[in-house]
């Protein structure tokens, strides 16, 4: 019994190695025009270690977990489409929706929308301040769907603050920030798209999706 619980402590230390070796050899491969396989190969093993992460992580809440496990599952569809050599960024924006619906439908297993307010109410004005900054860039085709997608990351980020607002434990900790770092990497994301391109927007962007998607899968509220 002891062996197996120091085995169940450690899994997260080693899992948390290999997604950190993966996601920075899929950064890596970002910046090296020469070895663009290390990009195209970890990038979506990345998120999917992180799958099978909460796919191993018992739960009290099944579906929480499975509406996780679907969110991963669009989010690495979205990471290929994002890296093609085309421009599928629509789909990837189809996908990353879907995926932030998923994610929200979790987060609504451990408290109702709305359960606490002021955590829509602040993320409204991000939304809102982002938005502003990124509209004279926008093409006039995709401002329907990036304000629809705002609206929809905004409200996941903005349940994952209420849960832990409401909750107050180490899941739903993990939930905001998770919840945070997503509107930061797509905030990012969306700058060096529409913005202002700059050097260091692949690191920034990726590391903070993954703290996102990291932050997100330790939010399983697990079986002691």
């Amino acid at each position: 019994m002891a062996t197996t619980a120091r085995a169940v402590t450690r899994t997260p230390v080693a899992t948390a190695v290999f997604v950190a070796v993966s996601a920075v050899l899929a950064i890596a491969g970002a910046y090296s025009p020469a070895m663009p396989w290390l990009h195209w190969l970890f990038k979506p093993l990345t998120t999917l270690l992180i799958a099978a992460m909460v796919w191993r992580t018992p739960s009290t809440l099944p579906r929480y977990r499975l509406w996780l496990l679907v969110g991963l599952a669009l989010s690495t569809a979205g990471d290929v489409f994002l890296m093609l050599p085309v421009d599928a960024f629509v789909a990837g924006l189809a996908s990353f929706l879907l995926a932030h619906l998923a994610y929200l439908l979790a987060l609504r297993q451990r408290e109702r929308l709305f359960a606490a307010r002021w955590p829509f109410a602040l993320y409204a004005i991000v939304a809102g301040l982002v938005l502003s900054q990124l509209w004279p860039g926008l093409p006039g085709e995709l401002r329907v769907p990036v304000i629809v997608y705002v609206v929809v990351l905004a409200a996941m980020a903005a349940q994952a603050l209420a849960v832990w607002w409401r909750r107050r434990d180490g899941v739903a900790m993990s939930g905001a920030w998770g919840g945070a770092c997503f509107v930061l990497s797509d905030a990012l994301l969306a700058w060096d798209k529409f913005v202002a391109p700059f050097a260091a927007a692949s690191l920034a962007v990726l590391a903070s999706y993954w703290l996102a998607q990291w932050g997100l899968a330790r939010s399983v509220p697990r079986e002691s």
